[in-house]
C-alpha cells in the first residue's frame, strides 16, 4: 500500500521558518520517501506505508519537541492510478 501524507506545523512566521518547520523538512527529506514537496504552507510526501507512517511518528515527535504547538496530517491511500 502507497500512502500520501500532508502536513502543517504551527505557529507560523512568513518572515523565516521557524525550527519546528525545519525539524519537520529534515524528517521527511531523511525518510524513505518519493515526492517530498516542501512549501510555506503545506507539505506533502508519499511512499510505502511503513515508511510514511515511521516518518509520520518522528515528525510528530521532533516538531512538538522543536516548538511546535499543533501539527496536522492528513494520510490517504494512492491508488495504483494516481501516481
Amino acid at each position: 500500500m502507497r500512502l500520501r501524507v500532508e502536513f502543517t506545523t504551527e505557529p507560523f512566521d512568513l518572515d523565516e521558518a521557524p525550527p519546528h518547520a525545519l525539524v519537520a523538512r529534515e524528517v521527511v527529506e531523511a525518510a524513505s520517501l518519493d515526492a517530498v514537496d516542501v512549501g510555506p504552507f503545506g507539505n506533502t510526501a508519499e511512499g510505502g506505508a511503513d515508511e510514511v507512517l515511521t516518518a509520520v511518528d518522528a515528525l510528530l515527535r521532533k516538531a512538538l519537541e522543536a516548538g511546535a504547538t499543533r501539527v496536522s496530517f492528513q494520510v490517504n491511500v494512492v491508488a495504483e492510478g494516481d501516481r
